[in-house]
């Protein structure tokens, strides 16, 4: 059972999401919460898998509770999934480093978030669906400032090489597809990157691939 915590301070959009979640029998909302701040308490209450957070929310917006989860490691097994009403935008490439797990557009299609939501609860591929490879396109465009790291150091070079594919927003089946390995051993590279890295998600590897210097950005 995929447990989800959904804050928004829009009942509407809440309970839109809420009637979709409730319909599926392996997903259970545990909790709702109209404002980052009170998002944090029921996260430490339920301990869910899921925290579906809007970015713009009054007393703590979205990074920041973002932030915050991320940082305790008490939290360690929530997955932050940014909800916004805004494409692309700069609000979503600053919650993406604050921690989260992924994003997605308010106005998706039911099909591809209730996708989403189970990736996510997988801690696998969430960076594959088309718009969120739009999302990497335009972070590496501008990217932040880079500096030199040594902690690639600690990488393999087939840790590397799946590092990169994962930046390039390919699920793991297609990583093992691209270095001709199992889907299993593709995982096992990721995971083990992701540890070295003190990743706590595919997202931060992504982020820290660009910003470690190990992808360089494509410009068109």
């Amino acid at each position: 059972m995929i447990r989800v915590l959904l804050v928004d301070d829009q009942p509407l959009i809440r309970s839109g999401f809420r009637a979709l979640l409730d319909l599926e029998d392996d997903i259970e909302v545990v909790a709702e919460a109209a404002n980052g701040r009170d998002g944090l308490e029921l996260a430490a209450r339920h301990l869910p898998d899921i925290a579906l957070l809007d970015i713009q929310m009054p007393v703590l917006d979205g990074i920041e509770t973002t932030r915050r989860i991320a940082a305790d490691p008490a939290l360690a097994g929530v997955h932050v999934v940014i909800l916004t009403n805004y494409g692309l935008d700069e609000y979503v490439f600053n919650a993406l480093r604050a921690g989260a797990a992924g994003f997605l557009v308010k106005d998706i299609v039911p099909e591809d978030f209730l996708h989403a939501v189970r990736v996510a609860a997988r801690g696998d591929a969430l960076l594959a669906p088309s718009i969120t490879r739009k999302l990497i396109n335009r972070y590496v465009t501008q990217p932040p400032p880079t500096t030199t790291s040594t902690v690639l150091e600690e990488l393999t070079g087939r840790e590397r090489e799946a590092v990169v594919l994962v930046a390039q927003g390919l699920s793991n089946d297609e990583i093992a597809d691209r270095m001709v390995i199992s889907p299993l051993t593709a995982k096992t590279h990721v995971n083990r990157a992701m540890t070295k890295l003190r990743a706590r998600d595919r997202a931060q590897l992504v982020v820290l691939a660009y910003e470690s210097g190990l992808v360089t950005p494509r410009r068109s």
